[in-house]
């Protein structure tokens, strides 16, 4: 057994951020990538993960302290040759575009079994006829938790940091619940509804309040974290950003041929190659020849990236994030597809860190596998531009003497006009068509 000081680990763009619930306390036994803190940005909460394995001896941070990368966490008296992998930074919702579900979580310790008793003190008497304005606000580990139980989140009084809702808070509304205050729920299910958002702050009409209850019956649903950080990010992006958006179509026939034949090959690989892969190659080469859609504004002034980070959306079952392929101009197809599904594993595992989610040059929406065929994708700030994709169709294209059938994906580019005209948006998706027609211009 040694002792061991756990620290905060990478955690993106962010220099400091603010410790908001503690998972464990000394005496604890944890597991190796168990969480232990949690903490919050003005963008996203995110859970605190052990390097090691062993036994809580100290804990080194207090809710409410500031934090940055390398602040120690605890000390841990450490099982022998157990260790977590080089942790890069916690899991955390982020955001470009949506499902019920939570994503999963660490295990938590022993700590967090439900008490047979709780004080009374734990939580203020709860009132279910009176709504909150507000969407409740946990971490992911205490959604789980609730979800577990059966609790409500919206309708637990948060008696932390903020307004927080923790773990005892849920216990304690627990228990209530147990001691036959059932009548609560019957209560809360006649009340009125709350205002999804306010339109005060643009000058607009205020949101109509509408008891739905009166209409028939309803299923009162939580949004998830994700969603209300993407909500508000998309928002601000649609209002902010001048959207303009081409539409075109690409001819992928020899290049999909090519993708069969090259996952038919490397099927031990245990690798697939999509057609997004592809895509991102595809955008390299555009980027490189279009600059201006490799930049974003800083005020005034436009900042030109001298490099390829491509972000590309995921689906997890709460919701869409946004990892990105970090130099994708210096990655083949094959470990393009490799890291692509290795990223998106950890997305729906809810793992992804904010490193791993940040400095993307331009995204891509991708609803190949899904259907549609053309759509207004909304730009990922502060991007200038975003690529929409759809299903492919196969569709008769004249040849300059006869119909051929062609394998056409449509394309949809979201540009920022402040920054690109729609000549050169044109030029973009145009070029971007001919690379994908012929792969290899990717070499030019």
């Amino acid at each position: 057994m040694s002792l061991v000081e756990v620290k905060v680990p990478d955690i993106g763009d962010f220099d400091e951020v603010t410790v908001i619930e503690l998972l464990v306390k000394p005496g604890d036994t944890v597991k190796v990538e168990q969480s232990l803190i949690t903490v919050e940005s003005d963008k996203a909460s995110m859970e605190i993960p052990s390097s090691h394995a062993g036994v809580v001896k100290s804990l080194r941070v207090k809710l409410g302290d500031k934090v940055a990368e390398g602040h120690i966490v605890l000390e841990l008296e450490a099982s022998a040759s157990v260790r977590a992998e080089p942790v890069e930074a916690p899991a955390a919702p982020s955001a470009s575009v949506s499902a019920p579900n939570s994503p999963s979580v660490p295990v938590k310790s022993s700590s967090d079994a439900i008490k047979t008793e709780v004080p009374a003190a734990a939580l203020p008497a709860h009132e279910p006829s009176t709504p909150s304005a507000t969407l409740p606000h946990a971490s992911p580990s205490v959604r789980k938790f609730a979800r577990e139980l059966g609790v409500p989140l919206g309708e637990v009084r948060g008696s932390g940091l903020k307004g927080r809702i923790t773990h005892e808070d849920v216990q304690a509304f627990t228990a209530a619940v147990m001691r036959g205050d059932a009548k609560t729920q019957a209560i809360a299910a006649k009340a009125p509804a709350v205002a999804a958002t306010s339109g005060d702050s643009l000058g607009l009409l205020p949101w109509p309040k509408v008891d739905f209850t009166k209409f028939g019956t309803v299923e009162r649903k939580e949004l998830s974290r994700i969603k209300k950080i993407s909500g508000a990010n998309l928002h601000r992006n649609w209002v902010v950003i001048p959207h303009v958006t081409n539409h075109d179509e690409a001819d992928i026939t020899d290049l999909e041929a090519l993708r069969v034949q090259l996952n038919k090959e490397n099927e031990k690989s245990g690798i697939k190659i999509t057609m997004l892969a592809f895509l991102i190659k595809a955008c390299v080469a555009a980027l490189k020849k279009f600059p201006e859609f490799n930049a974003s504004l800083d005020g005034d002034t436009l900042v030109l990236k001298k490099y390829f980070h491509v972000g590309f959306a995921a689906d997890t079952p709460n919701g869409l994030v946004v990892p990105v392929i970090k130099d994708a101009d210096q990655k083949g197809i094959m470990a393009i597809a490799k890291e692509m599904g290795e990223l998106a594993a950890k997305a729906r595992e809810g793992k992804l860190s904010p490193a791993e989610m940040s400095g993307g040059c331009i995204s891509i929406s991708s609803l190949g596998g899904i259907g549609g065929t053309y759509f207004t994708p909304i730009i990922n700030a502060p991007e200038v531009a975003i690529l929409g994709a759809c299903k492919g169709e196969i569709k008769p294209k004249w040849d300059g003497s006869k119909f051929e059938p062609r394998l056409m994906l449509p394309l949809s580019l979201s540009w920022d006009h402040r920054v690109i005209d729609g000549a050169s948006a044109a030029r973009f998706n145009a070029y971007l068509g001919s690379v994908l027609a012929d792969f290899r211009r990717v070499m030019l």
